[in-house]
């Protein structure tokens, strides 16, 4: 096993979290297990397996910014990072599903900011906070 095959092996696994999150309309309960605990969990299981196969051999830390490019000279260690965010962004997403279904906000309208979550993660999340804002701030509608 190299960290180039296990890269593509966690890629393809986080996108079909976010493919679920996208059709979730189709199979809430389903698509949302999938995407919101699913593969998180095994992304999660391959982030731990990787830091602790490979924490001890780098030389790297979190004290500052040299010792983190330290820490991801380590190839391992820098997929590890990776998995990270994919774990964490789509735990962000279905978060956002989530959200935008209990609250009533149209599928349509969140799409956008599940794709700018999956390629930006924290710009998609402040996307998603400022549509919520903005639809709570709505005067209702007469008649609606």
């Amino acid at each position: 096993m190299t960290p180039e095959l296990l890269f593509q092996w966690v890629n393809p696994m986080a996108l079909a979290g976010w493919l679920a999150l996208a059709f979730l309309p189709l199979a809430p309960r389903l698509l949302g297990a999938a995407a919101g605990t699913v593969v998180p969990l095994l992304l999660s299981t391959a982030y731990a397996a990787l830091v602790l196969a490979f924490w001890s051999s780098s030389t790297g830390g979190f004290d500052s910014l040299d010792a983190v490019a330290r820490l991801f000279e380590n190839r391992w260690l820098l997929l590890a990072g990776w998995v990270h965010y994919l774990a964490f962004d789509l735990l962000i997403g279905a978060w956002e599903a989530r959200t935008a279904r209990r609250e009533g906000m149209a599928h349509g309208l969140l799409l956008p900011c599940l794709a700018v979550t999956f390629l930006f993660g924290p710009a998609g999340y402040l996307l998603f906070q400022a549509l919520r804002l903005s639809l709570k701030s709505r005067p209702a509608r007469a008649g609606a």
